[in-house]
């Protein structure tokens, strides 16, 4: 009954008698050691957050002097923008990929056939890649072989003087000089058929300027100085074609002289190949649509032309009905 009662109504003990937990533990000799852990949930905390506030950084940090001063704040962070380049970096002195598209478009502000800007910009990254590589050296193959491509893809493109001014601004574009491509490619191409045989392209310092500038490439091949690309092989095939030759066997010679892996001429000619196709195969489409559009446009002048004097003759019989009748 006594635990029933609420506190209010029990009774008070007299004075001077432990009251609570201390009438029954006064007597227990491991009372003071529950008392100790009876301390308050704030100390606790203190004690906790104390412990977990040392990190194994700090745990294993050489403790510093105290100063009497507080450490200077930390400096801001700088905050990093990435920017476009769009000059040539000072330390490299290398133009990037949208510095060399730009010059070509200073240079040939007129738009381009979507049909052939597509290929001209390509061709364009690929050898601003080529240009500014470490190992880059002018050949003139590979100028023959650039110089291939270019009448191959422009060779419907409106008339000469165009096409010569995409080239002029396309290798000028690139930091090179367009009047060496041309000269160097017409040479090769000219000594290339005075030889009328493939046996004449090996290489050979002492030799003509074909077979110097063929020993030139082995040289440099030889020493692991020599950057091989798509441009290069043309150039390779460019010349067996103005020799006459026809025969795989020609091309395979002609390749390991200079010390070229066959592989990778192969398959560099077999894209060379399947682009021109595709070009071709559009420049037909567009010979197609081109002529359509000129047959539509030659009937609806036609058209316009006979509805226009059929209004002209009705007006003028109308007229000479009513002159009858005025009268």
């Amino acid at each position: 009954m006594h635990e029933l009662c609420s506190r209010r109504h029990r009774v008070a003990p007299p004075a001077g008698r432990p009251r609570g937990r201390a009438v029954r533990h006064a007597a227990d000799p491991r009372s003071r050691r529950r008392r100790r852990r009876r301390f308050p949930l704030l100390r606790f905390l203190r004690a906790i957050s104390s412990v977990l506030s040392l990190s194994p950084l700090a745990a294993n940090a050489t403790p510093h002097p105290p100063t009497s001063a507080s450490p200077p704040p930390p400096p801001p962070k700088k905050k990093t923008t990435k920017t476009k380049q769009t000059a040539p970096s000072p330390s490299t002195g290398k133009a990037t990929v949208a510095d060399t598209k730009r010059a070509f478009l200073e240079r040939y502000p007129r738009p381009l056939p979507a049909m052939y800007s597509t290929v001209v910009q390509e061709l364009l990254v690929q050898q601003h890649f080529m240009r500014y590589n470490s190992r880059y050296a002018y050949s003139p193959v590979f100028a023959l072989g650039v110089s291939s491509v270019f009448d191959q893809v422009l060779d419907a493109f409106s008339d000469d003087a165009d096409r010569r001014a995409v080239f002029d601004a396309y290798v000028s574009a690139l930091g090179e000089d367009p009047a060496r491509y041309r000269r160097d490619a017409e040479a090769l191409e000219a000594a290339a058929k005075a030889a009328g045989s493939p046996d004449a392209l090996s290489p050979d310092a002492s030799g003509t300027e074909l077979q110097q500038a063929l020993a030139g490439v082995a040289s440099a091949t030889a020493a692991g100085e020599f950057l091989y690309n798509k441009f290069f092989a043309i150039g390779l095939f460019r010349l067996l074609e103005l020799t006459g030759a026809k025969e795989p066997a020609a091309l395979d010679r002609l390749v390991k002289a200079v010390g070229v892996k066959p592989e990778s001429v192969s398959k560099d000619l077999l894209l060379y190949k399947g682009v021109l196709s595709r070009l071709s195969v559009a420049k037909e489409l567009m010979r197609d649509f081109v002529e359509r559009e000129r047959r539509k446009q030659a009937e609806r002048e036609a058209e316009k032309a006979k509805k226009a004097g059929g209004g002209a003759s009705g007006g003028s019989g109308g007229s000479a009905e009513q002159t009858p009748a005025t009268a």
